[in-house]
């Protein structure tokens, strides 16, 4: 082999006299320099000193590109060809009646570009990565080649075309914010009809306000002006500055002092708890007992002593006898009923 820094053809090793002419080097170039050029260093004297730097060549880093996945993507699609109508029937009728594998990605293959041109006109409402949006309608394409019948004498890509909008719009529905903005049909219509009336109307020079907006989406003013507000304003990070000149984050606003939602469920599961066995406990005491139960052990706005003991036309002191005794027979009583109640009992629930 030789040991030469240009590319010598492939196959039979030959020696130097046998390449014919027009294989040979051509007598411009000097291999010396072309070897010299790779390995070019520059003197640079610093302090006195002469050291050795080297020299990156202009051309790779002319040739170096920003990748692009999206051209890429287009030119990986573009290896696929397209289909006439007749192949198009051919291969839906072989996926219909014998589920060819081979059949249903040359038809997915082939559509792909449609996918791209329609989320190229759904990205004014996206505004983010394209390839989101394509994805979403690829997945649409392929449900669009499972359902497809080719006996209805439908062009498959108009068919297709209502598969890959939906799914480009449920995602972009899904994903406008953090928090789901669209619940409804009607939501859903509107999301997209609001920006394009308000477009025409401008272009008209009409000022679109709420009135004439919801006569022509056919909705109620509430509607327009909710979904207005949806549109317009923005999840905002807690992590973010409350102004721009601010050290102080949005986060540090925010009380921490609140109970939190796993406390505030468990206790609202406690609460459950031990209302239906207060229930149970009810039942088991006389009508007087129940009594000052209901109206000055377990009342939100308890009566007096006073007032208790002339309805039941009892002693003052002896309703605050009776209130004690209860009190005690139903701490007894919970603490047999439920687990851990003595855990329970130290949260303000019941004065027992």
């Amino acid at each position: 082999m030789f040991n030469d820094p240009l590319h010598m053809p492939t196959g039979n090793p030959k020696s130097i006299n046998q390449i014919p002419h027009s294989e040979s080097i051509p007598h411009s170039i000097d291999v010396k320099k072309i070897s010299a050029k790779k390995d070019k260093v520059n003197e640079v004297k610093k302090g006195g000193k002469t050291t050795k730097a080297r020299v990156a060549p202009k051309a790779k880093a002319q040739r170096k590109k920003q990748y692009d996945p999206v051209q890429q993507y287009m030119a990986d699609i573009r290896m696929h060809g397209l289909v006439d109508r007749d192949e198009e029937r051919s291969l839906a009728q072989r996926i219909q009646l014998y589920d060819d594998c081979e059949a249903f990605h040359k038809l997915v293959n082939s559509n792909l570009r449609l996918v791209v041109k329609i989320a190229l006109k759904f990205q004014r409402f996206w505004n983010r990565n394209l390839l989101d949006l394509i994805q979403e309608g690829n997945v649409g394409l392929i449900h669009a080649v499972r359902k497809y019948d080719p006996d209805r004498n439908v062009k498959f890509s108009y068919y297709a075309s209502f598969w890959i909008k939906a799914y480009i719009m449920k995602y972009i529905q899904d994903n406008w914010r953090m928090v789901k903005v669209v619940t409804t049909e009607g939501q859903r219509k509107l999301f997209y009809k609001l920006k394009q009336e308000r477009k025409k109307l401008s272009n008209q020079g009409i000022e679109p306000n709420m009135a004439i907006l919801s006569e022509k989406c056919g909705v109620k003013e509430q509607e327009i002006v909710e979904m207005d507000q949806r549109l317009q304003n923005w999840d905002v990070s807690l992590d973010a500055p409350v102004r721009e000149d601010s050290d102080t984050d949005r986060i540090d606003m925010i009380s921490t002092e609140e109970t939190s939602l796993e406390t505030q469920y468990s206790e609202k599961e406690a609460d459950e708890l031990i209302n239906s066995k207060v229930g149970e406990f009810r039942k088991t005491i006389c009508k007087r007992e129940r009594e000052i139960l209901d109206h000055r052990i377990y009342s939100e706005n308890p009566m007096t002593l006073q007032s208790l003991g002339d309805r039941l036309s009892l002693s003052r002191e002896r309703v605050r006898q009776l209130e004690k005794h209860i009190i005690s027979e139903l701490r007894q009583f919970l603490v047999t009923q439920i687990h851990d109640f003595e855990a329970l009992s130290e949260t303000p629930r019941l004065p027992v």
